[in-house]
């Protein structure tokens, strides 16, 4: 899911880029708020981690304007404040969580993720489709009960279309959720990836196929004897 991370220390935004990476996160960094509102501006996110003390501005009140503005995006607050007054403040300024720094990764990322089903009202995370089933949380995939291993640019762009599935992606809309603006992605780096699905899907037997709508993006439905069935 893409990601925007608003944090001006390079040791700690490089660490959790890659972590978020690892588990299925498109992430963009920037350092200061005038930065944040060009990305905002410039692409669309699921989340939002923000530390509060930037160098051009206070992250809280950039908040409370999204917030006043009529945005919603789920957001998670990183910061060494760790006072009761403070932390209530950010909850009350439009904050849907608050972590210590320094962070736990394996927290971090759990966090993220109870957000995002908060914010989707996803009561059971098991996406079940045909005679495949994704784990979002373990990040596991299974056909008819046995284990796909699936590489994780390949898996992100399953649950992508699973989360749609019997409706049209759009290109655009794919790549702009799988990639950050650092990404170095070939001009046929989603082709690659969706002829890589296709193949996994294929040998093991999965009944949701990915259908090309020329010009347009993708579609994954059922096979005849699938939905036949």
């Amino acid at each position: 899911m893409r990601t925007l991370l608003i944090d001006h220390h390079v040791d700690l935004t490089r660490a959790v880029r890659v972590a978020l990476g690892d588990s299925g996160f498109a992430v963009d960094v920037v350092g200061n708020l005038e930065q944040a509102s060009r990305a905002f501006c410039c692409a669309t996110y699921e989340i939002l981690l923000l530390e509060l003390a930037l160098p051009d501005g206070d992250g809280l009140g950039w908040l409370r304007q999204l917030r006043s503005n009529g945005h919603s995006v789920p957001t998670l607050i990183m910061s060494s404040i760790n006072d009761l007054e403070k932390r209530i403040a950010i909850f009350n300024g439009g904050a849907d969580d608050f972590l210590l720094k320094p962070v736990s990764f394996d927290e971090l990322i759990a966090r993220m993720r109870a957000i995002l089903r908060r914010s989707t009202q996803v009561t059971d995370p098991i996406v079940v489709f045909g005679n495949l089933n994704f784990d979002p949380i373990g990040r596991q995939v299974s056909v008819s009960g046995h284990p796909l291993k699936i590489a994780r640019r390949e898996l992100c762009i399953l649950e992508h279309l699973l989360i749609r599935a019997g409706r049209i992606v759009p290109r655009a809309q794919l790549e702009d959720h799988l990639y950050s603006f650092n990404d170095e992605v070939s001009a046929n780096a989603l082709e690659v990836g969706i002829y890589r699905l296709r193949g996994h899907l294929s040998r093991s037997g999965a009944t949701p196929r990915i259908t090309t709508m020329r010009g347009i993006g993708y579609i994954l439905e059922l096979t005849e004897a699938a939905s036949a069935s």
